[in-house]
């Protein structure tokens, strides 16, 4: 049992040192407490990242098909007048949504950007003061309206019973409603009436789009949209103006939910126009993203960048049309998000790291400012005799001034030879 023991003492890799062979320094009790605090404060940040969640990030070919992509947008116009706005929604597999109503509400602002009125769209409901029937004559008691669409009915039986109806009408025709005053149902409404009056006004709308997974755009702009061999215009003689100022301020655009820490680069966004009139365009790519929490939650979204321009339209060009558009492109790339703790041995292995790494680095500091300071000692311990060494030679073999020899004889006689000569020599060995 004795030898086993002692074998177990000579695998010891940490011999002991006897305590009277301790040497204390005040330099080292700074470097031990400095070290200390170092460690401790490590120790909490390492603690706070292992009780705390991280989030591990990885990227793959985005292989989801047949989703809708969800997007998100709160705008203000504080120049353009609600009833004069629109959006359309287009993509490259031909599907378009043109003069979106659903999901949308518009706020009527005045020049201070207070609300004056929040309504899902539309310019006000049509008044029925024996309007004009779809046979030429007036509403009478007793009979139904049908109002007429002007030649752009689609078939027979169908009635224009509002100036939206009918605008709604000939834009499905790709007609212009060059003068809302000849057609019944605008002139009863007060179609331009009211659009002088929202003269100076602004709007906010905002809402939501559901839009099939591919490339495409969408765009505020004045007027209706139609399609007129095979492009897309939109209606502007309707509201007799030369210009429309487009300035406008994003102040929320997402495509998806949110989740936490998602950025969205055009969030607060204002952009003010100088020009009369211009397209503003923003190029978006969208990037996939799925990010999964601690439960197992998982949040499908996307998040985006940006870059933008400014495009200066002359009035009267169709392919110069004022507005703002947004056009979109998804990356193949999904980027996944995952919340995850760190385990218990990261966690430990870390711990052991930070001490043993302060250890050693405080322990190298201390050793090299012992031995520099026991090296600067030494040197000026060999200097002090040195010195002490060249008063005696100088003293013992400098002639004297016979008037004073009486003197220093008394002096020179407690020096013996022989002693001189070893201390000289002791010096000199020292100072090699």
């Amino acid at each position: 049992m004795d030898n086993i023991m002692s074998k177990l003492r000579n695998l010891d890799a940490y011999p002991k040192i006897n305590e009277d062979f301790y040497s204390r320094t005040l330099s080292g009790g700074v470097i031990t407490l400095a070290s200390s605090i170092v460690m401790l404060l490590l120790f909490f940040s390492e603690l706070r990242l292992y009780l705390h969640a991280v989030t591990e990030t990885t990227l793959v070919v985005d292989t989801s098909r047949g989703e809708t992509l969800r997007i998100n947008f709160d705008v203000t116009f504080p120049a353009l007048p609600c009833s004069i706005l629109s959006l359309d929604a287009m993509d490259i597999s031909g599907e378009q949504h043109l003069d979106v109503k659903h999901d949308i509400i518009k706020k009527r602002l005045d020049t201070h950007g207070n609300v004056i009125e929040e309504r899902q769209d539309g310019i006000g409901g049509p008044k029925i003061e024996k309007p004009l029937q779809k046979h030429g004559g007036r509403l009478e008691h007793n009979e139904t309206y049908c109002g007429s669409c002007f030649g752009a009915e689609a078939a027979d039986e169908e009635c224009c019973n509002s100036c939206e109806e009918v605008r709604e009408a000939y834009r499905k025709k790709g007609w212009a409603l060059s003068n809302p005053d000849l057609i019944d149902q605008c002139k009863r409404e007060g179609f331009l009436q009211r659009i002088k009056d929202e003269e100076g006004e602004g709007c906010n709308i905002y809402g939501f789009l559901e839009v099939n997974k591919v490339a495409g755009n969408f765009h505020f702009a004045p007027g209706k949209s139609f399609q007129q061999s095979g492009v897309h215009v939109h209606d502007l003689l309707a509201f007799q103006k030369d210009s429309f100022n487009i300035s406008h301020k994003i102040n929320r655009l997402a495509y998806g939910d949110y989740f936490p820490g998602v950025v969205n680069p055009l969030d607060g966004v204002q952009w003010t126009q100088h020009s009369p009139s211009g397209m503003y365009q923003y190029f978006i790519k969208v990037v996939p993203t799925v990010y999964t929490d601690l439960s197992g939650y998982t949040i499908q979204s996307n998040q985006f960048s940006v870059t933008e321009h400014f495009r200066n339209a002359e009035i009267g060009l169709l392919q110069s049309l004022p507005g703002v558009f947004f056009f979109y492109d998804l990356s193949p790339i999904k980027v996944t998000f995952k919340e995850e703790h760190i385990s218990f041995l990261h966690f430990l292995t870390n711990v052991c790291a930070i001490v043993g790494g302060v250890f050693t680095v405080s322990g190298i500091l201390d050793s090299f400012i012992y031995h520099g300071q026991k090296a600067i000692k030494k040197k000026m311990e060999i200097e002090k005799l040195y010195f002490t060494v060249m008063d005696v030679l100088e003293a013992f073999f400098l002639p004297r001034d016979p008037s004073s020899e009486k003197e220093d004889r008394g002096y020179i006689l407690t020096y013996d030879v022989e002693d001189v000569c070893d201390c000289t020599t002791s010096a000199l060995t020292l100072v090699k």
